[in-house]
């Protein structure tokens, strides 16, 4: 199970990289790995501030739907387009090309609530 170090998790199994005061969010390798073949993504809330734990988006595979969740409050900057031809990136590559959306944080002090890779580890197991 790949989790990189340098990244920080939410017990619904997303990731996020802080760079400044922009957080790029995904799902990890674990979820994508429980979901299967993702077959659709959908985000339409870009340009939208939403608050830690709304949902953001649905995750389509294979045998279920899953919603995704803000691992931190902000506005929604940008979508990774990509994914709306090639959803199947997130099952190959969910740390880089599977990015999801890029979000201008809006309290930095939620970071503290969010998981480091031995903490998430552990959440899986």
């Amino acid at each position: 199970m790949n989790v990189p170090a340098n990244l920080k998790y939410t017990k619904d199994h997303e990731w996020v990289k802080i760079d400044g005061n922009t957080a790029t969010i995904g799902v990890t390798d674990f979820a994508q790995g429980e979901l299967g073949d993702i077959v659709y993504i959908e985000i339409e809330t870009q340009g939208e501030t939403l608050a830690q734990e709304e949902v953001f988006g649905s995750i389509e595979a294979v045998k279920t739907v899953s919603d995704l969740f803000m691992p931190l409050s902000g506005e929604i900057i940008e979508f990774n387009e990509d994914l709306e031809g090639n959803p199947e990136v997130v099952n190959t590559d969910p740390y880089g090309d599977g990015w999801m959306i890029k979000v201008n944080i809006s309290d930095a002090s939620e970071l503290d609530s969010l998981l480091s890779a031995s903490e998430y580890e552990a959440l899986i197991g």
